[in-house]
């Protein structure tokens, strides 16, 4: 008799559960190193930016350019808050996901286990069985004799 899992539809849909949360898991990683990339590439802007502007502070420029150069900082500092402001967003949004996954994890590996368990007892019954039945040979054989 072969073994039958009476919860095999709840392992599929528990581990489908599971690659969904770990896709969404997945997703919100790689936006996270990417807006951190992105703050570092502000980081690195701001730098040249503020070494442009120490340059042309030592040098005599006009006025407009130092204005340009200021409000470039300005606007970059500001991009940088942002990316870093979303940053965060995006951090504690995986927190919530790293949750979400890891419960899901779980359910599925509650049922693997049970699964386990269920076939384990299932084949012990199938050996015991094969067992018996060789022992009602070696009995029938050892009377006939």
């Amino acid at each position: 008799m072969s073994f039958h899992f009476p919860l095999a539809a709840v392992l599929v849909v528990r581990e489908n559960a599971r690659k969904r949360e770990e896709q969404a898991l997945k997703k919100i990683q790689l936006e996270v190193a990417s807006i951190a990339n992105q703050v570092e590439e502000f980081d690195a802007k701001l730098a040249q930016v503020h070494i442009l502007r120490e340059e042309a502070l030592q040098a005599p420029i006009p006025a407009a350019d130092l204005h340009s150069l200021q409000h470039r900082l300005q606007s970059l500092a500001e991009a940088r808050k942002a990316s870093v402001q979303r940053l965060q967003v995006l951090e504690r949004e995986r927190d919530h996901q790293i949750e979400l996954y890891q419960a899901a994890y779980r359910d599925h590996e509650t049922i693997v286990d049970m699964l386990n368990e269920q076939r384990d007892a299932h084949e012990q019954a199938q050996s015991r069985s094969e067992q018996r039945n060789l022992d009602d040979i070696f009995v029938a054989r050892r009377q006939r004799s």
